[in-house]
């Protein structure tokens, strides 16, 4: 390990790339609208208390007046979202107006189907030997980190992110708008594939590699898989190997799914009139390139919005800056206004997302330097790390890591580093 100091820093603002024009109604991936294309999920990241939920609504609604097939759908006991909508959500289906549909995510209840599903492959390979067949999943409490895990099961029956087919028995939409329980929740989803990337190779070379993993791994293996059925396939007739293989791809589809933004949306959403909110926003922008999404887009959303100086929303070029129609969350709103007060560029950045990323890391291969843009972060915040003999990179920045793998021919040993325009520039010997 060969840790590496960052050096010098400079800001200023980068200058705004051309505007792209008007998308199409269907949200699909932008180059083609084939039958398979997968839909879009849209989330807003934020300080608590800058609209996150309104924002989520806005949304909501609007894309279903596009003609959209929508859900809405929430994590949290906040009756907030059922006055804004004027409708009960309930954790099933609702459908709240024309193509609105709404869903609560409730852990508690979603813990049951993963047990079921367990207990009845435990039946048939036995072995827990009954264990398992005795838990009755009403007695279980919810654990820390369980909130996360139900909650991607549940988009994967919106959204089908696990397979490369569709599912005719599930429920199609065009978009699904996740309102989570907060920012920090979303970025460990974000980051939740590369994660389980890393533990899935240790513990492969647990099972492989030791005796107690060869003993116990093949029954644990096939009692995980066939409840899960990843496409719908079961263990029956398969080594160990084809079923490790078959995860590590499912893994690796789901990241690129979560990377590419005409599926993924993430927005920003902030008061402009609170340099707090506005601050936190920035970090999160750089949270979330850390983690390895994209940011979309931002939202100013306040009462008074005509008031805000342009330099909030320079703050945040390339991106776009709009702001969403203020409302209040006493009673339920008129969405016919809410709707017609929502500005064209608004619309705009809300439809189209594929065509407004910045690129988090580019390689400049003649200079042999790697530039990875982090907003929100200053130099003292951020350490570089090298490990397996210069091939990757290791960027630690707030509460995230991030593995930068070098292209072969830019392998090798860290020269310096640089922090200059909310870049960090690597320069590799």
């Amino acid at each position: 390990m060969a840790p590496s100091l960052l050096a010098s820093a400079a800001s200023q603002i980068l200058a705004a790339p051309r505007r792209g024009g008007r998308g199409r109604r269907r949200l699909v991936i932008a180059c083609s609208a084939g039958a398979g294309a997968p839909p879009k999920l849209v989330t807003f990241l934020g300080k608590g208390g800058s609209g996150k939920t309104t924002a989520a609504a806005v949304a909501a609604q609007y894309y279903a007046s596009e003609g959209l097939k929508t859900c809405l759908v929430i994590q949290s006991q906040d009756p907030t979202t059922e006055q804004l909508m004027g409708c009960k959500i309930g954790n099933s289906l609702t459908e709240c107006a024309a193509n609105l549909s709404t869903m609560k995510l409730e852990t508690s209840k979603m813990l049951l189907e993963p047990l079921d599903r367990l207990k009845k492959v435990d039946s048939q390979i036995n072995l827990t030997q009954g264990v398992l067949e005795a838990v009755v999943g009403e007695e279980l409490g919810v654990l820390p980190g369980m909130d996360s895990v139900c909650s991607v099961l549940a988009l994967q029956k919106l959204l089908n992110f696990f397979s490369t087919q569709r599912n005719s028995s599930q429920e199609e939409f065009d978009v699904v708008v996740y309102d989570c329980n907060n920012t920090e929740e979303i970025l460990r989803l974000i980051g939740a594939t590369e994660r389980a990337r890393s533990y899935l190779r240790y513990v492969k070379d647990l099972a492989e590699k030791t005796d107690i993993g060869r003993l116990a791994s093949p029954s644990a293996m096939r009692l995980i898989y066939d409840s899960a059925r990843p496409n719908g396939k079961t263990s029956e007739g398969r080594l160990s190997s084809e079923l490790w293989n078959d995860i590590e791809q499912l893994i690796q589809r789901i990241s690129v799914w979560f990377a590419d933004p005409s599926k993924f949306a993430c927005f920003l959403i902030m008061d402009p009139r609170r340099s707090i909110s506005v601050s936190s926003a920035l970090r999160y922008w750089g949270c979330t390139t850390q983690a390895g999404g994209n940011i979309c887009g931002a939202f100013g959303y306040t009462e008074q919005r005509f008031e805000i100086h342009q330099g909030v929303a320079e703050k945040f070029l390339p991106m776009t800056f709009s702001f969403l129609p203020f409302l209040p969350t006493d009673s339920s709103a008129d969405w016919s206004r809410v709707l017609n007060s929502l500005s064209q560029n608004a619309k705009d950045l809300l439809r189209n997302t594929s065509n407004k990323v910045y690129p988090s890391v580019s390689f400049d291969s003649v200079q042999k330097s790697v530039t990875l843009f982090m907003p929100g972060f200053d130099k003292s915040e951020i350490k570089l790390y090298q490990y397996r003999g210069g091939s990757e990179l290791l960027i630690e920045a707030g509460d995230q890591r991030r593995v930068v793998k070098l292209p072969p021919a830019m392998q090798g040993k860290v020269g310096g580093a640089k922090f200059v325009d909310r870049n960090l520039i690597v320069t590799i010997r």
